[in-house]
C-alpha cells in the first residue's frame, strides 16, 4: 500500500532555504498535485500543528504531517519533501530534513499505511539512504524497494 501511496508527483527535493509552516505547505502540496486531498486539507493539517506543537516530527530529522481522515482526502496518499536546508519546527528532534506528508481516507488505511512506513525507516540503512539522496530517482528506489 505504501509505494502506491506516492503519486508520480509526490517526491520533491526543496533546494531553498524555507521554514516549518513553508515545509507543511510544501509537503501537503504534493499530496494535492497528484489529487490525493483537496486544498482544504493544508488548513486541517495547519491547524492541527497550531494545535498540537510539532508532534509531526517522530524521530531525529523526520516529521510526517497529517490530519484526520476527513472530506479533505480523495484517497490514500504519501509524499516526501526532502530538504537540502533543515529546518526547526520547536521539537526536540530538530532540525526537520524529511517532510512526509500522508493522508488517509479512514482511520483502518491510517493505521495501515503508518506500520508500512515504519517498516520503512526501520529498514537498516533506508533513512540515510532518504537523507543523503541527490536525486528524486534514488528515492523513489528507496521507497519502492
Amino acid at each position: 500500500m505504501l509505494s502506491s501511496a506516492f503519486g508520480p508527483n509526490s517526491i520533491a527535493i526543496a533546494r531553498e532555504r524555507i521554514d516549518w509552516v513553508t515545509a507543511i505547505s510544501q509537503a501537503i502540496g504534493l499530496l494535492q498535485l497528484d489529487d490525493r486531498v483537496g486544498i482544504s486539507y493544508l488548513d486541517e493539517v495547519l491547524a492541527a500543528n497550531q494545535e498540537l506543537g510539532p508532534y509531526f516530527v517522530v524521530a531525529p530529522g523526520i516529521a510526517i504531517v497529517h490530519a484526520k481522515p476527513s472530506r479533505s482526502v480523495k484517497k490514500v496518499g504519501f509524499a516526501l519533501l526532502r530538504l537540502d536546508y533543515p529546518v526547526a519546527s520547536g521539537s526536540y528532534n530538530d532540525p526537520v530534513k524529511l517532510v512526509f506528508a500522508f493522508c488517509a481516507t479512514d482511520a483502518a488505511s491510517h493505521l495501515e499505511l503508518l506500520a508500512e512506513f515504519a517498516t520503512l525507516l526501520s529498514s537498516e540503512g533506508n533513512v540515510n539512504l532518504l537523507l543523503n539522496a541527490s536525486a528524486l530517482s534514488e528515492i523513489r528506489d528507496v521507497i519502492n524497494s
